[in-house]
């Protein structure tokens, strides 16, 4: 096996392990929407500030608005993990 060859398996081998390893990003409902237009209701809610949601909408016939899910609280909160001891029978 060439030196080349060699590299570039180990390249490879390093990119897959790295792939392998990476876990999903936690969903998170952003406080701002952009709506309007080609999107359905609550619309692109991606934006943690107002700026940049009406940085996105610039020019695209689009306004900014609160996320309702955020607003009305209805997003799920995580709970910590509560670790329990067993409780001996009396």
């Amino acid at each position: 096996m060439t030196r080349t060859q060699f590299v570039l398996a180990t390249l490879a081998a390093f990119v897959l392990a790295g792939i392998a390893d990476a876990t999903p990003t936690a969903a998170r409902d952003y406080p701002w929407c952009a709506q309007g237009g080609e999107y359905d209701y609550p619309g692109e809610c991606a934006y943690s500030t107002y700026e940049q949601c009406q940085a996105s909408v610039s020019g695209r016939l689009l306004y900014c608005d609160r996320n309702p899910r955020v607003a009305y609280g209805q997003v799920q909160q995580p709970q910590p993990h509560r670790r329990t001891r067993p409780v001996a029978p009396y």
